[in-house]
């Protein structure tokens, strides 16, 4: 199983969240304690009723999180043999083949959207329109236009959209991003998010389609093209087609993150490049590559890969060699360095995490739990965590980067227009073309 896979399932229980914050600092345990905690269902009538498009591995670990809050009643993919380990899980769940019969299940009042990248945006919008409340994985949107129509739609309906960036609810995560914001390490210069490397491989063969699965839907919006196992469900990521590698997969959780700590609302410029070059008729998106951005406050940003199979680097020293930082965020500043990643967080000194935050200028949202804190929301019509202008506005920092590397040259961004100013050709990205009969119309 990829990495990837492998540790965000393995981050998804709630209990990974909450065990963490009895590892960390005394006063911030205290804060947290005094925070409020998502109600468990009170009464069988308290239990939202849940769908599920998209029953890969990721929308199934999202449903099982789902269950403790409500009913799984729908179970909706283009592929048999994920429906199957889908009912398996979940047996008196209605199937559906088609997303947009799946939202009008009767007394549906939730979608859990674990499809592929590139429809992420379409089903999203079909379950905003039957006024559906949504949790959706990331990255939220294959393009920044996407974004601007999905948070555009969710402010108009009214709908509780939570961001599956669930970084957000991790206590380390959170610790980290408000003592930088509150000025612990000084000024903040820089921050790295380290990235594992995609997959490097091709040219491939074609195959016959698997029995069940319907290919041409699968694909959507993007070009149709004869049927390659390695384009389909757990290494589609690795395509332009579909995604932009590890760069909007990893870097929608660590450039989150990221974006959170330095409080802009996007970088104002990014320079990128590939380390490797694709092998033509393989994988198309580069498994290496470094991407380097400016934001208006003064901060920079670099976000690389890691070579994930070399040496690991030296946590506690955010001087190691280039490309060897371990997976993670580091958030440095004139007066010191903190470091934060999945089941670690550390300083250049210990005080830095230890020491009391006494006057605190700026609060982080607190969340310990990603599911609980949308569910708690369904109920309370509150913004959760992560929202969906939050997930747009993270995911565009990666799409960003990935037009400044499909481009081989710097480009710059305007965050309050949301646009590249003077940039035909960047401009030319910020959409892009969808296949006949997959496009919005889709849905009228």
């Amino acid at each position: 199983m990829p990495l990837s896979s492998l540790s965000r399932r393995h981050f998804l229980g709630n209990t990974a969240s909450l065990a963490a914050v009895a590892t960390l600092p005394a006063w911030f345990q205290a804060e947290a304690a005094e925070a409020p905690k998502p109600r468990v269902p009170l009464s069988p009538n308290d239990r939202p009723a849940v769908a599920l498009i998209g029953c890969g591995g990721m929308g199934r670990a999202d449903a099982k999180n789902a269950s403790r809050f409500g009913d799984i009643v729908a179970l909706c993919d283009v592929d048999d043999a994920r429906l199957d380990e889908a009912q398996k899980q979940f047996p008196q769940a209605k199937r559906y083949r088609d997303f947009r019969e799946c939202v009008q299940h009767p007394g549906l009042h939730v979608v859990i959207n674990g499809t592929p990248d590139h429809w992420h945006t379409l089903v999203n919008l079909a379950a905003i329109q039957a006024g559906k409340d949504i949790y959706s994985e990331k990255p939220l949107t294959l393009t920044i236009d996407e974004g601007l129509r999905l948070v555009q739609a969710v402010q108009k309906a009214g709908t509780v959209f939570q961001t599956g960036s669930q970084q957000r609810s991790d206590p380390r995560f959170r610790l980290a991003v408000e003592l930088v914001r509150n000025g612990r390490i000084g000024t903040l210069r820089h921050v790295t998010t380290s990235l594992p490397s995609g997959r490097h491989g091709g040219p491939f063969a074609t195959a016959a389609v698997p029995s069940g699965f319907d290919w041409n839907f699968w694909q959507g919006q993007a070009p149709e093209l004869p049927y390659v196992p390695e384009r389909a469900h757990g290494s589609f990521r690795y395509w332009w087609d579909y995604s932009a590698g590890t760069l909007t997969d990893w870097g929608a959780h660590h450039n989150d993150i990221a974006l959170w700590g330095i409080g802009e609302l996007g970088p104002i410029e990014a320079e990128a490049q590939a380390l490797r070059d694709p092998v033509p008729g393989g994988f198309s998106f580069p498994s290496t590559y470094l991407v380097n951005y400016r934001y208006a406050n003064g901060v920079t940003q670099t976000c690389r890969t890691v070579d994930t199979e070399g040496p690991a680097g030296n946590v506690l020293d955010p001087k190691t060699s280039p490309g060897q930082m371990p997976n993670g965020v580091l958030f440095e500043g004139n007066d010191g360095w903190i470091f934060v990643s999945r089941g670690t967080i550390s300083a250049s000194q210990p005080a830095l995490l230890t020491d009391p935050l006494t006057q605190k200028t700026w609060s982080a949202y607190v969340s310990d739990d990603h599911m609980g804190n949308f569910f708690e929301c369904v109920r309370s019509r509150k913004d959760p965590i992560c929202d969906a202008e939050v997930g747009h506005r993270s995911v565009s920092v990666c799409h960003i980067g990935a037009i400044a590397l499909r481009l081989g040259r710097t480009v710059r961004w305007s965050p309050e227009r949301q646009r590249f100013p003077n940039d035909r050709e960047a401009e030319r990205w910020i959409a892009r073309e969808q296949r006949k009969g997959f496009g919005y119309g889709m849905l009228s």
